[in-house]
């Protein structure tokens, strides 16, 4: 059961883990941070081309045996990726760290850093997606939830405009005024596409 396409979410019965999902959602959609916000209106002006990029997982649960599966909710304000999908596993662009969840993983709650979140499926397909942030909240029965403010498929990350982009807001930066409003979107800027940039491979410095 399950799949990826878009549906409303249900009322959470207050024992239920999607109580915390709603809750975590609410926090995080509705009150968004200047810096949240600003990271969005950025990531939505990058498109375009394919691209790969190699991975450093952190396992914090037994290996996947083969046909082991997992749930995933994958959730954005504006729709519904994934709707108690069958993955194998999902990599997590932890703030504290890179890591893999898989079917039986211990429940943990992760803050996501800017990155790429991947979600590998039993046919040996691959989806990698670009994350600004937002949250993993792993339960006791092998479901997963993530919520963050906007995803962006990593095949439509344009390098050549992430890198001019990353150089032109390392100029603006420069050139703003120390601890003004400018300066401050700039570094975000600097930020978000030096993670693109890794997360498609690239080193920019």
């Amino acid at each position: 059961g399950g799949g990826r396409s878009p549906s409303s979410d249900p009322t959470p019965d207050a024992n239920s883990p999607s109580l915390s999902l709603s809750l975590l959602r609410s926090s995080l959609y509705l009150t968004p941070t200047t810096t949240t916000t600003m990271m969005i209106s950025h990531l939505r002006r990058i498109t375009a081309s394919p691209a790969t990029t190699a991975l450093l997982r952190r396992t914090l649960s037994t290996p996947a045996s083969a046909g082991s599966v997992m749930k995933l909710n994958f959730n954005l304000p504006q729709e519904t990726l994934y709707d108690s999908a069958e993955v194998t596993s999902v990599v997590v662009p932890g703030a504290m760290g890179e890591y893999e969840v898989t079917a039986d993983h211990v429940p943990i709650v992760a803050e996501m850093k800017a990155g790429m979140l991947t979600i590998k499926h039993g046919d040996g397909e691959d989806e990698k997606y670009f994350v600004p942030g937002g949250f993993s909240l792993t339960h006791e029965n092998s479901t997963t939830d993530i919520v963050c403010p906007e995803a962006v498929k990593l095949d439509d990350l344009d390098p050549a405009l992430v890198t001019a982009n990353y150089e032109a807001a390392k100029a603006a930066a420069s050139s703003a005024e120390d601890g003004s409003a400018d300066a401050a979107e700039a570094m975000i800027e600097v930020e978000v596409n030096k993670a693109m940039g890794a997360a498609l491979g690239m080193t920019l410095a």
